[in-house]
Formats: structure tokens, C-alpha cells, sequence
């Protein structure tokens, strides 16, 4: 699977400027790819007024991501702003070629910055079956929790989008690679770049690492479309040979 990795600055709290720009970046490379991935909150910044820039299930924002998805003939994910049903979600959708979507809401609320104040966090764990590959699908935060992200379901592919500042990114870095080893998995991290106006700072260091924690992408610092090859045939081969996950602790979430 070829999987194209959105690194960019975004604008605040303006869904119409950041899709503008995104659009270019996505029109913009020839390369077909099976799969894009943008940061967390892509069409705003991660802000903590979320009534400002929310959008519903049927909004401009994910009519264009269907547009696009159906365009690139691609499935598109990332996550952003929603309200429904009086509750405001930071959700991740995942766009398949053809506009079905499949969502996860945002577990762990990053309470640092009160977001747990403001959104309602997600309860269910989403596995995206695309392509002949399960893609777990997570948001920045839940990368410090790995019991949540523990591969129960033989996931391939561990999928993290990100507004994650520079004063944290050596964490970024090192549970990035250890989601990967501990769960015999393709671990990717698509995150932002710029300065939001709360004055964080943004390194990107969006990258991916295989299933023994070696870089297939190592982290970038600019912004761009960078592109990786994740194998499953390789993914299986090497899980075969060292069954690690055959050994795991066996526990319910409730």
C-alpha cells in the first residue's frame, strides 16, 4: 500500500483557507497513492473553540473530502471538528474512494489544554479494513495510552494524526517507534507544522516506522507530501517468524 503523508502549517480557525491550501498540496503530486493522511484538525489548528469552526456529518469539509477521495481515487483521513447530536467530537473520518465514510472519535481528550472540557470523548476503537489491510486509526494523545492501541484485532497498519508541539516531539518520536515494536505493526504519524495562535510550535516529524521499529520514513521537518510503501507480505513474514503477538496479556477495556 502507498501512502501519501500530508505535513503542512495550518491556518486558525479557517475550514475554507486550510482546505484552499490542502487542495493545492493534494492536487499538486502525480503519484497515485492508496491512501492520504492530514494532521488532526486539519481545516483549523487544534483549538479548544470548537463552536467556531464545527461542521456536521454532511458539511462543506467532508463533501470535499469525498470530492477529493473520489478525484484522487484514494481514500482520504484525518481528523477535525464535528458536532452532532448536541456534542461536540475532535473526529478522525476515513474516506473510501468511493464516500462511505467510517469515523473515530477521539478517546483520550488531552486534558493539558481542557479539551476535555469541550469535546466529548470517543468510546470505540475503529479497525478500517481497506485494500487487504486493517488500519487502526488513532489521534495524537491516544499515542501515550498503548493499552487502547494494543493489537488485539491483527491490525497491519497503527495511524496517528497530530498537532503535537516541538517542546514534546522527542516523545513523539520514541512512542512512535515503541507502538510499532510492541505491536508488530507499520506505525505512521502525520503531524503539523507552523505556530498556532496560542504560540505552540510545530515541527512536523511526521514519519513511519515498520513492525521492528526501523524507519521506513524518518521524521521530516518541513512541510510536503512525502510518500511510503508499507508490505504486508513482509508485515506477515516477519510476524510468522517472531510470533511475539502470540504471547500477549489478554484483557477487556471498560
Amino acid at each position: 500500500m502507498k501512502i501519501a503523508l500530508i505535513q503542512t502549517s495550518l491556518i486558525w480557525e479557517n475550514p475554507t483557507e486550510n482546505r484552499s491550501q490542502l487542495a493545492q498540496k493534494i492536487t499538486g503530486f502525480m503519484e497515485d497513492v492508496d491512501l492520504i493522511v492530514l494532521p488532526e484538525m486539519f481545516s483549523s489548528g487544534f483549538t479548544m473553540n470548537p463552536k467556531t469552526v464545527a461542521e456536521t456529518m454532511q458539511g462543506e469539509t467532508i463533501s470535499w473530502l469525498q470530492h477529493l477521495a473520489k478525484a484522487k481515487n484514494c481514500a482520504i483521513t484525518g481528523s477535525l471538528v464535528i458536532e452532532e447530536k448536541g456534542n461536540l467530537y475532535n473526529r478522525l473520518v476515513f474516506i473510501f474512494p468511493d464516500g462511505k465514510i467510517q469515523h473515530y472519535d477521539k478517546r483520550h481528550l488531552f486534558t493539558l489544554a481542557g479539551e476535555d472540557k469541550v469535546y466529548t470523548a470517543g468510546k470505540e476503537k475503529l479497525i478500517v479494513e481497506y485494500k487487504g489491510y486493517k488500519i487502526c486509526p488513532l489521534i495524537c494523545y491516544d499515542l501515550r495510552f498503548p493499552v487502547f492501541s494494543r493489537n488485539l484485532e491483527e491490525y497491519d497498519v497503527l495511524l496517528y494524526v497530530a498537532n503535537w508541539p516541538k517542546p514534546r516531539i522527542n516523545a513523539w518520536d520514541i512512542l512512535l517507534k515503541a507502538r510499532s515494536v510492541e505491536n508488530m505493526c507499520y506505525t505512521i504519524g502525520v503531524n503539523r507544522t507552523g505556530t498556532d495562535n496560542n504560540n505552540h510550535d510545530y515541527v512536523g516529524h511526521s514519519q513511519a516506522v515498520d513492525f521492528l521499529g526501523n524507519y521506513v520514513l524518518k521524521p521530516q521537518q518541513s512541510e510536503g507530501v512525502f510518500i511510503v510503501n508499507v508490505d504486508k507480505k513482509q508485515l506477515l513474514e516477519t510476524r510468522s517468524k517472531l510470533a511475539f503477538l502470540n504471547d500477549k496479556d489478554n484483557f477487556e477495556i471498560i
